[in-house]
């Protein structure tokens, strides 16, 4: 038999639910925009969901698009879903999605009237902004001079400060003089925040919590920031101990008119990178968010902004004061969750926008209804750090798409996740009518997206979501580290490991039946004349039950030196049932019934219990997914089956 890998997912019985209907603006007619004309192609600077979900918006809207792509991305699904496709360069980021002549060149070719930068990449490159209008070129975004302005923290906070939006006490100043730092270090008050005034995602940034750690962090924080960012200068914050991380989506027009389309909380992450988003901010009071709105809106005003933005705040939960952190002058990736409670697609209005057209609502026309999260789904390992992972999504089966859950990805089944760019698979987002109920309808959702190949932080999301304090809406941007003994798995707890081992030998039963099911339909299928009578239920033999071994190898989080092996014999039993034994005393031995209810769906009952199963399988062996088998559902743990 073939190397292949099986996880296991029980399917959630779910009752009907009201959904949610997505209003979308796009009946009023188009505006030429200031240089006569009219958008009609536009070439994507991006690749990947992002890529695909503006491709899907312009060709509701009659625009042609063209994508562009590296060599790792010829047969990527942004590729084959553009009307047309151009090749910028070999994999590397810096050689081609950040290639900006290449780019500009296959627009030109293409006869593409805008760009649009998506997220990431070029998005926030004033430069590049600048270069497409001296092109002829309308950039779908802010004005270059807006970029350059929020792009450099420290210039950005001076001109917040004169605008008069709440800043957090720091030193914002060009002096990057060691001493002179620490000396202004040390009238802020410690603990402290050293971050890079260009750049973000995290890198070069340090807490520090005494003076006598101001110097290596300084220093180490300037070599990060200029090898990631190309630029070394700081800037210093006071560092809030409990925050949270709430933004505001605002937009605005070349007519000079800017609204904020409320709030989303992204508070929930790893490694400074959000993981789960919200709209709106659970826990925060009517006054509270129509100030933090009105806060956003002076900061676009300060900069003459249009197009989508976003202004991100940091919340102090001891005091309730919130202060301006930074302003992301692109679309952001949680942009989906406003979309979800405000009815309205928000690449289409940054497409108006460029055309010249005014918002379609004004501040008080804007719609408000119900509760949106956003889960992203990355290929990592999460036992490792949130390692990010690469490999071959041999089994890729996201949720059904409704007017309440949406699923944007820029991949399908067979795709490889690469080593070149974000291993973000897909997110998911879901509405529903409060926030408990966006809340139960997203963990429904996250047991039944399938992905196999490659470890995904699947289950960690779905205990995430379930953490009671989580529950109740009390986040903040340390709430992983918070709680980590809830989330993570302890390797030296011996009673867990035992657990995981009995509930992976379990699994492991149910997974063999369903492998013999699967296998005695599609052999059946196949055979001629009499041999039907050798592939029935029970498979018909001379004078004993049909049997047969399968070796197992599971990937167990509990054992860092690697996979163990599990072995189960399977014998067929008359009454068309499994009986399941793994040989261990440790380990009962199980009768399984398993009824065929799809073509990979099975009703399966064993010990009493009856379940649904989704089934799957695929082959570590050859580049595509055999149409086999299928998933554990202990979190973290995959079963694989070894030649046998």
């Amino acid at each position: 038999m073939s190397l292949m890998a099986f996880i296991l997912r029980r399917k959630i019985q779910t009752k009907p639910h009201v959904f949610h209907q997505t209003l979308l603006y796009s009946t009023a007619p188009s505006i030429k925009s200031s240089n006569n004309q009219r958008i009609e192609k536009i070439l994507i600077a991006n690749r990947g969901e992002i890529a695909c979900r503006i491709i899907r918006t312009a060709k509701r809207l009659g625009i042609r698009t063209v994508a562009v792509y590296s060599d790792a991305d010829r047969d990527s699904l942004h590729v084959k879903s553009a009307d047309e496709a151009f090749r910028i360069g070999p994999p590397p980021a810096r050689s081609s999605y950040l290639n900006s002549s290449a780019i500009i060149e296959a627009a030109n070719r293409s006869g593409s009237q805008a760009i649009h930068p998506g997220y990431g990449f070029l998005s926030e490159s004033a430069d590049f902004a600048q270069l497409c209008e001296d092109e002829g070129l309308s950039f779908i975004g802010p004005p270059a001079s807006a970029i350059r302005d929020m792009g450099d923290k420290s210039a950005s906070k001076r001109i917040m400060g004169a605008a008069g939006v709440p800043l957090v006490p720091g030193y914002h100043g060009d002096e990057q003089d060691i001493d002179f730092m620490k000396l202004e270090a040390d009238k802020i008050g410690y603990p402290i925040l050293i971050k890079p005034t260009h750049g973000g995602g995290g890198k070069g940034m340090r807490i520090v919590q005494s003076p006598n750690e101001f110097a290596d962090s300084f220093l180490g924080a300037q070599r990060e920031a200029a090898a990631s960012f190309g630029i070394s200068t700081i800037l210093l914050e006071k560092y809030i101990t409990k925050p949270r991380h709430i933004e505001v989506q605002i937009f605005g027009d070349k007519q000079g008119n800017i609204i904020h389309l409320y709030e989303r909380d992204c508070s929930v992450q790893r490694r400074h990178q959000k993981i789960i988003e919200e709209a709106p901010a659970p826990n925060v009071s009517s006054d509270f968010r129509s100030h933090l709105g009105q806060a956003a809106v002076s900061a676009a005003k300060a900069v003459n902004y249009h197009s989508a933005g976003t202004v991100e705040f940091i919340v102090d939960t001891v005091s309730g004061q919130f202060y301006f952190m930074e302003m992301n002058t692109r679309l952001q990736v949680e942009h989906p969750v406003t979309e979800m409670i405000v009815g309205q697609d928000l690449v289409e209005w940054q497409i108006r926008v460029a055309n010249g057209e005014p918002l379609p609502l004004t501040q008080s026309e804007v719609p408000f209804s119900g509760h949106a999260f956003e889960a992203r789904i990355y290929a990592e390992n999460v036992p490792k750090g949130f390692l990010p992972a690469t490999g071959v999504l041999h089994r890729y089966c996201p949720v059904t798409v409704t007017s309440a859950v949406r699923v944007e990805t820029g991949v399908v089944e067979g795709d490889t996740v690469s080593m070149h760019y974000d291993p973000m698979i897909a997110k998911l987002v879901v509405w529903g009518q409060d926030r408990l109920a966006a809340l139960i309808k997203m963990k429904d959702c996250l047991s039944k997206f399938q992905v196999a190949g490659l470890p995904t932080n699947i289950d960690f999301l779905i205990k995430l979501a379930s953490h009671r304090a989580f529950q109740n809406g009390e986040v903040e941007t340390h709430f992983i580290e918070r709680y980590k003994d809830d989330l993570f798995i302890d390797g030296a707890n011996s009673i867990s490991a035992q657990e995981a081992e009995s509930a992976s030998k379990h699994a492991a039963s149910i997974v063999a039946a369903c492998i013999c099911q699967k296998e005695l339909a599609t052999l059946k299928d196949k055979a001629s004349g009499g041999l039907h009578l050798w592939y029935g239920n029970p498979p018909f033999r001379v004078h004993h039950f049909a049997k047969r071994k399968v070796d197992l190898e599971w990937e167990n989080q509990y054992n860092n030196s690697g996979s163990d092996l599990l072995t189960v014999s399977i014998t067929y039993l008359p009454d068309g049932k499994y009986l399941v034994e793994t040989g261990e005393s440790n380990s009962p031995d199980l009768e399984i019934q398993v009824t065929p209810l799809s073509n990979n769906d099975y009703r399966v009952e064993v010990n009493g219990l009856s379940l649904n199963v989704c089934l799957a399988a695929y082959s570590k062996v050859v580049s595509k997914c055999s149409d086999l088998l299928l998933s554990q559902g202990s979190p973290g743990n995959s079963l694989s089956t070894l030649p046998g």
